[in-house]
């Protein structure tokens, strides 16, 4: 036999060689995807730029300046609302949390196919409430409800830092507002992780099982483990939409611009978004570019819990779940 006869390649080969032919569909789809992740990092430039110019009068401004003009100095002014911000923030996601993962698990792994099905269907309800609807109801219902809380706090607990007397009169603290919050939260973090618990493989649940495991203990060996990364995706953007959140803040919360750590008190810390949305129709001038300064060190925030969030999954995608 001869060496060519030898080394002639199959029609299959041959075929494998031949360099696909580029589609329509596929320079179409190619166009969109490309324009679209162009599209919205002009956008977020856009506005980071906005900030920036708008902001850029207060930050550069002397603090006599801003005094003579009855403002005080801008890092002293802002320091108060970052912190109210991000402590309210906090306090929304220990609330939240822990009922939204016991909620996710129930609906994946525990209740009925009918029950879970209608329980998911009023969670994702949750979501479509507007921010306004959820004011109303923590300024005039919610916050009387709680108020024999704060006293029996204030009364039993007071020895803690959190809950130092005297508790507020009207209810509208940091604790209802962070409840408040949480509630809101918690349909972005439950519709998340319970589609990151149902993608959890099958075979990693019944291999578990088929060894002894309890229900929990499949859970805490299979499903926790697989899940982690979409966890932690889902609780940064329930983070983030209470970072950012507005008009609930702003009807439920009695603020100053205080940095105080108890979550009873009559004063409270109130945050960037709350501020802005209350003092913007009045502002003017010098006023009005502190408050979008204040709007921008809002976006720093954000910006920064973004990229952690992005840091904490790189870091967790070691495990797919598939290994």
């Amino acid at each position: 036999m001869s060496t060519a006869t030898q080394t002639r390649q199959s029609p299959e080969d041959d075929l494998a060689l031949v360099p696909a032919k580029p589609r329509i569909g596929d320079k179409v789809f190619t166009g969109l995807s490309t324009g679209a992740g162009i599209a919205i990092f002009v956008i977020l430039a856009a506005v980071a730029l906005f900030l920036i110019a708008q902001a850029f009068p207060a930050l550069t401004s002397t603090p006599e300046m801003l005094e003579s003009r009855g403002y005080g100095p801008f890092w002293s002014w802002v320091a108060p609302f970052a912190f109210g911000t991000v402590y309210s923030a906090f306090w929304a996601l220990v609330f939240a949390v822990p009922v939204a993962i016991g909620i996710a698990l129930f609906i994946s792994h525990y209740a009925p196919r009918r029950l879970a099905s209608g329980l998911g269907y009023v969670i994702d309800l949750l979501a479509a409430v507007p921010s306004v609807v959820y004011g109303l109801w923590g300024a005039n219902t919610f916050a009387s409800a709680l108020q024999p809380l704060h006293v029996w706090l204030a009364t039993y607990l007071g020895w803690f830092p959190l809950f130092t007397p005297p508790a507020s009169g009207t209810g509208r603290s940091m604790l209802t507002t962070s409840l408040v919050l949480a509630v809101m939260i918690l349909p972005i973090i439950t519709s998340l992780c319970r589609e990151v618990f149902l993608q959890t493989p099958k075979l990693h649940e019944e291999a578990a099982l088929a060894l002894g495991a309890t229900r929990w203990e499949m859970v805490r060996m299979a499903v926790f483990p697989f899940a982690r990364a979409g966890i932690v995706s889902a609780v940064m953007l329930g983070l983030g939409r209470a970072l950012g959140e507005t008009m609930a803040v702003a009807m439920v919360l009695s603020g100053a611009g205080v940095i105080k750590f108890d979550i009873i008190g009559q004063q409270n810390p109130n945050t960037i978004a709350a501020t802005i949305a209350l003092n913007f129709p009045d502002a003017s001038g010098l006023r009005i570019n502190q408050l979008i300064a204040g709007g921008l060190i809002l976006f720093v925030i954000t910006l920064a819990v973004n990229m952690l969030a992005r840091w904490i999954v790189r870091r967790r995608a070691a495990f797919s779940g598939a290994n």
